[in-house]
């Protein structure tokens, strides 16, 4: 006998367990890479807030001026018209491009034992301020430190003080990056310079 009630049993689809299987799969997903970009930028903040390493280092310049061969480190080899290469040319030296191989030191003495060469040039890029841009390396080989530290970046020599970029490294610096505050230690005359760095770096892989 047919009393007229019907009961439908309706049982949940493989498709649609599937569908929400994918859904619940990509909010988990979504809430990994979340968080992993938030702890990665609260790693970097940390960095800057504090330096992975601090190393202060002086670097001796003696430029070369025709009759200084043997004791030079750096000479002009390029200059404008009006200058020559024996001598650094007016105008605060606009157009004299120096390349230097100068010695690395711990302490400010140009007898102290080298722990490596500062190598690179010094470009004079303004006619009417005295400054200059500077890309060079720190070549280590010394029992302290192996690899090297590069360097970039404007040197407005009026300025007690200079920040200049940390761009790379290798070896024990692989891959380093920071800032190095350069500061004029001596000078005689346009034949000698002594330069302290300051170097903080922010980045330290090994």
């Amino acid at each position: 006998m047919n009393s007229g009630l019907h009961i439908n049993f309706h049982f949940p689809c493989k498709s649609s367990h599937h569908k929400m299987s994918s859904r619940n799969f990509a909010v988990v997903l979504f809430l990994f890479f979340a968080l992993s970009i938030t702890s990665t930028f609260h790693a970097k903040i940390s960095r800057v807030g504090k330096p992975c390493k601090e190393l202060v280092f002086y670097f001796h310049d003696i430029i070369y001026n025709g009759k200084n061969a043997k004791n030079s480190t750096s000479a002009i080899v390029g200059a404008p018209v009006w200058g020559n290469k024996t001598i650094l040319s007016g105008q605060n030296h606009f157009g004299d491009l120096v390349i230097f191989d100068d010695p690395i030191t711990l302490d400010n003495n140009l007898h102290s034992t080298p722990v490596g060469r500062a190598q690179g040039f010094y470009l004079y890029d303004k006619k009417d301020i005295f400054t200059a841009w500077l890309g060079f390396s720190f070549v280590f080989n010394s029992t302290q430190h192996k690899g090297s530290l590069n360097f970039a970046g404007d040197d407005p020599l009026m300025n007690k003080t200079r920040d200049i970029s940390v761009v790379g490294g290798t070896g024990d610096f692989f891959m380093a990056r920071g800032v190095a505050t350069l500061m004029t230690d001596a000078f005689e005359g346009e034949v000698y310079f002594r330069l302290r760095v300051d170097i903080k770096l922010y980045e330290c892989w090994i």
